[in-house]
């Protein structure tokens, strides 16, 4: 089985727990361990929130003010991608993918490393032109009993 959407949403905060709702439920129909659901649920708020702080204006093609999440489960894997339209990741980040852990008192900058910690694979990256794109995946496992099995 296979299901994929995508999303464009408002760089607002209302839109993190909707992409966050939505891949939750996705997840739980096709029968994917609650566990995994969480991480991924979580992975993606990050990113949303990223995006929404940072994400720009806009980018060709996008409506002002948005960015775009797509999440697609296929097979034992499920990979999410958010992308915005801000400055990008600094180059540095791009190539070393992993930045000096903040401070744990820190008020920002703990997401991008919360999302290395609970995603499989994770890349940090910038679209041409201008924007940020963070996709990560994890290996899926499925409910006890789960109808939508992948195949």
């Amino acid at each position: 089985m296979s299901i994929w959407w995508s999303l464009h949403l408002r760089r607002e905060a209302a839109s993190v727990p909707l992409a966050r709702r939505l891949l939750l439920d996705a997840m739980d129909t096709a029968g994917v361990d609650p566990d995994i659901s969480f991480d991924l649920s979580v992975a993606l708020s990050e990113a949303c929130a990223n995006a929404v702080e940072h994400g720009g204006d806009e980018g060709p093609g996008e409506p002002p003010g948005a960015y775009r999440v797509t999440a697609y489960l296929d097979g034992e894997r499920c990979r999410i991608e958010v992308a915005d339209s801000g400055p990008g990741f600094p180059a540095r980040r791009v190539v070393q993918r992993t930045a000096p852990a903040p401070a744990l008192t820190a008020e920002s900058g703990r997401g991008l490393g919360l999302i290395e910690q609970l995603a499989d694979h994770v890349q940090f990256g910038n679209r041409p032109g201008h924007g940020a794109v963070v996709s990560f995946d994890k290996i899926l496992k499925w409910r006890e009993g789960a109808l939508l099995r992948a195949m």
